[in-house]
């Protein structure tokens, strides 16, 4: 029987490969798969993947994204305003478990087929 291709077995492979892209960049993994529940009705809040800048200590919180090819803008243009919004809400609850706050940035993995964009600070928090 062979095995089904799931939305959640791709972007668990999308996250998989910006892990390791951005390992060999330096950064350090603090967790995977951050998720925030919230009410019945409404979606929680989530980060992909979070880093630390082993040279300064700054969090980065970042949005993978996997499209197939660039049609229709490719895989960074389709972080909408609520995916932000989603991201900025986990790293808000992630934050207020430690003891002080470091540097913080909101960084984007873009896969298009076999291309890997790294776009960080791709978006900031409201103040």
């Amino acid at each position: 029987m062979a095995s089904r291709v799931t939305t959640k077995s791709r972007g668990d492979e999308a996250e998989g490969q910006a892990l390791v892209f951005l390992q060999a960049q330096g950064l350090r993994l603090v967790e995977r798969n951050y998720r925030v529940a919230r009410g019945p009705s409404a979606r929680g809040a989530e980060v992909d993947l979070i880093m630390e800048e082993p040279a300064d200590g700054t969090l980065v919180f970042v949005e993978v994204r996997m499209r197939a090819d660039r049609d229709h803008g490719g895989a960074a243009s389709s972080v909408s305003s609520s995916k932000q919004r989603r991201c900025i809400l986990g790293a808000r609850h992630f934050l207020m478990s430690l003891p002080r706050l470091p540097p913080c940035r909101f960084d984007v993995v873009a896969i298009d087929g076999d291309q890997i964009e790294w776009l960080p600070a791709a978006f900031d928090a409201p103040g």
